[in-house]
């Protein structure tokens, strides 16, 4: 029987959240039944989630790839961590530079595919599912680059989609300080203009990379009389303008991903500001719909494959003579992850229809994001309680087991729920604009 939890879940991603928008494509057979007055036959589905031949023939290519390139012990989980992690994600990045698959849903004139949305998610499960090292490009394909292509000029456009499309920089993300978190509008950095320039002060933290980037995405306060979403603006800057200091964060994994960015009197030419002045708040808006759409797609993919390796792992050891797929217990607890990780995946799908129609797709970004890194957390702490003490141990130990996967993996999912939008914020997406109640 189905806990509550999946029974629950499953039913919301069938009926979808306030309102009966059906968003997949509904078998012909099916059709043809409901024009004659027929009920639907045995073996007639209701929606159709099959690929097209095309994304799939690129599914078969690049897992061949990904499977020939990604190197055999990498395990990585989210960023490449260490010095040594990092060049190995360069290098694979140059390699999947070469092959054009960078941005594969981008024009060709940028260095894109035009690949269509499904064809992007054929991308991101399969990277995903693969772990491959691309952390060093999540941020700058993902959400800043199609930022760029919405709300930059073409100066703007030609001078920075190129090099992210070939994976010759790097991008961060300065929105969040250190007052201003989850309730981003209250930002406190400024951006005055002085003739053609803008002069940048504040400072900015979590910011993943900025050690590593060439350039950064900021919002600031340009006009702070104005109510606090209204006089925000977003710019473009080098991160190798004078001003500019980088101070290191080690995160409780132990890893140094994280920075406090400061700026002090940055000049920065008025080419930088993205879109319009003050109107800042409205790209981010969708900036952040695109960051969590595009981690979570992957991050699914990731989840998957955890369970299908911890699975492998429950046959293969014995424990008093039976494998561990004999308890009860782990097989139920698996078989409950095994739906959920599928319900994840058809809410991703179903953000990526809402994309492909050009619909707005906020309150779905935000369930998919809510759901999938909660996810994320019950299925790491499944595989530490699975492998016992053993669960716990660092990859550098030799007892540990999948290198220690698991491990890395929990603590990141624990940060997941911050990350990119915290749970709260994304109940609070969901219960004022999908569910139309007041404001808490």
């Amino acid at each position: 029987m189905l806990s509550l939890r999946a029974a629950a879940t499953v039913l919301l991603a069938c009926q979808g959240l306030g309102g009966g928008r059906q968003d997949f494509r509904v078998s012909d057979d099916y059709r043809r039944h409901l024009e004659l007055g027929l009920s639907p036959g045995r073996g007639v589905t209701n929606v159709d989630f099959r690929f097209g031949p095309e994304d799939e023939a690129f599914r078969r290519e690049l897992r061949c790839w990904l499977q020939e390139n990604v190197p055999p012990d990498w395990e990585g989980v989210f960023l490449e961590e260490d010095e040594e992690a990092w060049k190995v994600g360069r290098a694979f990045i140059g390699k999947l530079a070469a092959k054009g698959w960078i941005a594969p849903a981008w024009p060709r004139e940028y260095g894109g595919m035009e690949a269509s949305p499904a064809m992007q998610l054929v991308y991101n499960e399969e990277m995903g599912y693969h772990r491959a090292p691309i952390g060093s490009i999540v941020q700058a394909v993902g959400y800043i680059g199609p930022a760029i292509l919405f709300f930059g000029t073409e100066e703007q456009k030609k001078q920075h989609l190129p090099p992210i499309s070939a994976g010759e920089i790097v991008w961060c993300q300065g929105f969040s300080e250190p007052e201003a978190g989850s309730d981003l509008a209250s930002l406190s950095t400024r951006a005055v203009r002085d003739g053609d320039d803008y002069v940048i002060n504040g400072s900015k933290i979590w910011t993943s990379n900025a050690h590593r980037s060439d350039w950064c995405i900021i919002l600031a306060r340009t006009d702070p009389a104005a109510r606090k979403h209204k006089g925000i603006s977003f710019f473009l800057v080098d991160m190798k303008e004078p001003g500019i200091t980088v101070q290191p964060i080690v995160n409780m994994a132990g890893v140094h991903s994280f920075n406090q960015v400061y700026f002090e009197d940055v000049r920065v030419p008025g080419s930088a500001l993205l879109g319009q002045e003050n109107q800042g708040w409205y790209i981010a808006a969708m900036t952040l719909d695109l960051e969590r759409s595009s981690l979570v797609a992957s991050a699914v993919s990731m989840a998957k494959r955890n369970l299908d390796d911890l699975v492998h792992y429950c046959k293969e050891t014995k424990v008093n003579g039976r494998s561990l797929l004999d308890s009860p217990q782990i097989g139920h607890k698996l078989a409950e992850l095994a739906i959920e990780a599928e319900v994840g995946k058809y809410l991703v799908y179903r953000v990526v229809s809402l994309q492909a129609r050009q619909q707005p797709g906020s309150i779905e970004a935000a369930v998919c994001k809510l759901y999938n890194t909660e996810l994320d957390v019950r299925l790491a702490d499944t595989g530490i309680q699975i492998l016992g003490l053993y669960g716990q141990l660092e990859r550098d130990s030799k007892w540990a087991r999948f290198m220690g996967r698991f491990e890395k993996s929990y603590l990141y999912a624990i940060a997941m729920l911050v990350g990119g939008g915290a749970s709260e914020v994304q109940k609070n997406i969901i219960a004022m604009r999908g569910l139309g109640l007041p404001r808490a």
